[in-house]
């Protein structure tokens, strides 16, 4: 009965929160086969972690903890790895003259040059992408507010960096 009641809550909150969990997946893989590895991933350490969660913080605020640290685990994991390319992105290209497609462009590059950061930046602009505050950004990273500051002017400038041809 008591095992139920867990887990119907977990579900309830993993429902109302699940698109953090989908924009971190985003963030770390590269195809939809490494989105939904991911995010299986997640959800199992969300999971395996739910009966530790005190309630100190929202829900939102945890999830985006475990799914962070889960991510960039696996991502360094993956790291050690050979790199393969998805051969879809260069098999075709459709070009239409009605759609502009600036925006998607624009927000594509800024995705690719969020993967060129290093994890901790990464997460740190994927939470201030999400409109978190840097107290929350720090509570989230388990970093002062001052050093979530700072650390997010340096990595807007290397964004800058990497986007300024």
């Amino acid at each position: 009965m008591v095992q139920e009641i867990l887990e119907n809550k977990f579900l309830s909150d993993f429902e109302n929160n699940q698109n953090i969990v989908h924009k971190v997946c985003r963030i770390y893989t590269n195809n939809q086969d490494e989105h939904n590895d991911l995010f299986q991933e997640i959800t199992i350490q969300l999971w395996k972690n739910y009966s530790k969660f005190r309630g100190e913080s929202k829900f939102s605020t945890w999830m985006y903890r475990v799914a962070l640290n889960t991510a960039i685990s696996l991502y360094r994991k993956s790291t050690r790895r050979i790199k393969t390319q998805d051969i879809g992105d260069f098999v075709y290209k459709i070009q239409s003259n009605e759609y502009d497609d600036t925006e998607e462009k624009q927000l594509k590059a800024l995705y690719e040059a969020i993967k060129k950061l290093n994890d901790i930046d990464k997460a740190l602009v994927f939470l201030y992408l999400e409109d978190k505050n840097y107290k929350e950004i720090a509570e989230t990273l388990g970093i002062s507010e001052i050093n979530a500051r700072v650390k997010m002017n340096r990595a807007k400038s290397k964004l800058k960096k990497i986007l300024t041809p």
